[in-house]
């Protein structure tokens, strides 16, 4: 009896899928496609940003179209399975099986010591981004420099005019050609929404989370872009999970704009899915907006605005007044700047998207 176990359909520990459906056995499978490259993913963090890496999957598969991706990350339920072989949550298991495995190309795009301790310890003929060496993180080679000086100083972050796609693309030798995110959207599971589908469906994200709360717009300013999305005849849908419950409901009260809840992650990307346009902060929601290929309206204030792709189908718009506040979680000034963002000129931007 044979097996193969450079098959990209080879599980080891159960049958492979080409046997259960079709009773195949190694030994003249059909099936059989030898595993090209063994391309590891290290990226843990937020969902956003694991959202906002997986362009990296579609350029490798163009390069190794019989590559086998591992993608080790946080937020395992974010990733589509149907693109990625082997989506692993980091725990013991998973340390012990990336260590005893041979890597073609393996990346760590996170800062944190766990990700970038994680890299130094697997063995692999290339290794991109960022590695744990003399007890800190540091650049495993030249290309991850300029992303990883961004990170250190304020100045050069500010400086810097390359979205995050660019950076990471570059980061692994490549150059980004606009490859979009990857993201289900739960359409399969047969969500049904009390919306107007005869209408023109505007989301407004009103939250921000809890980490750089500089970022957030007061409720009254939510409230009356709703009422004027209203009045020129657009749905309009409050979102936001359940830090944002009781904001959406006063926004809700003052503005007649339509609530449905918070809800989780799968059943929130499809409400984002019914979606032609979303006003939103730079959160998970926005991640979400673009990973579903929406049109977008981005409020930005503490960030670089460069940072974000909106994929020529969106517009940044930021407050009259300069923010001072780079990447800060509470005002210097004491008054935010946002509160100098007129409800009018985001309403204006979003008829300019919508005319796109």
């Amino acid at each position: 009896m044979h097996f193969k176990a450079d098959c990209l359909h080879f599980l080891g520990h159960i049958p492979c899928k080409p046997h259960k459906i079709h009773g195949y056995h190694c030994q003249d499978c059909p099936a059989y496609s030898k595993i090209e490259k063994r391309i590891l993913i290290i990226k843990l963090g937020a969902i956003g940003d694991v959202i906002r890496t997986t362009p990296l999957i579609t350029r490798y598969k163009s390069l190794y179209p019989n590559a086998k991706f591992t993608w080790i990350t946080l937020s395992p339920d974010i990733l589509p399975s149907a693109e990625i072989h082997e989506i692993l949550r980091l725990n013991t298991g998973t340390v012990l099986y990336v260590q005893n495995t041979q890597w073609d190309i393996a990346i760590n795009l996170d800062k944190e010591k766990e990700a970038s301790g994680l890299l130094a310890m697997v063995s692999a003929t290339e290794k991109f981004g960022f590695i744990l060496k003399d007890g800190a993180t540091q650049p495993v080679n030249d290309l991850a420099v300029h992303k990883f000086m961004t990170g250190l100083f304020d100045d050069i972050s500010k400086a810097n005019t390359k979205n995050y796609c660019t950076e990471i693309f570059e980061l692994c030798g490549m150059e980004y050609h606009g490859e979009p995110y990857l993201l289900d959207n739960h359409n399969a599971a047969g969500y049904t929404w009390n919306l107007d589908t005869t209408k023109t469906t505007i989301g407004l994200n009103t939250g921000c989370g809890d980490r750089w709360t500089t970022r957030l717009w007061s409720i009254d300013k939510w409230a009356e872009l709703a009422k004027q999305l209203l009045a020129q005849g657009y749905q309009v849908v409050l979102l936001g999970g359940k830090q944002e419950h009781e904001r959406n409901l006063e926004i809700q009260q003052k503005s007649g704009a339509t609530y449905l809840g918070h809800f989780p992650l799968g059943q929130f990307i499809n409400l984002i899915n019914q979606c032609q346009l979303v006003v939103t902060q730079v959160t998970m929601g926005m991640h979400l907006t673009l990973g579903l290929q929406k049109k977008i309206v981005l409020i930005n204030n503490i960030f670089n605005p460069y940072e974000f792709d909106l994929f020529g189908k969106g517009k940044i718009i930021q407050p009259p007044k300069p923010c001072k506040c780079y990447y800060r979680g509470s005002c210097v000034d004491g008054v935010t700047c946002m509160e100098t963002l007129d409800s009018v000129d985001v309403f204006t931007a979003v008829e300019e998207v919508m005319a796109l």
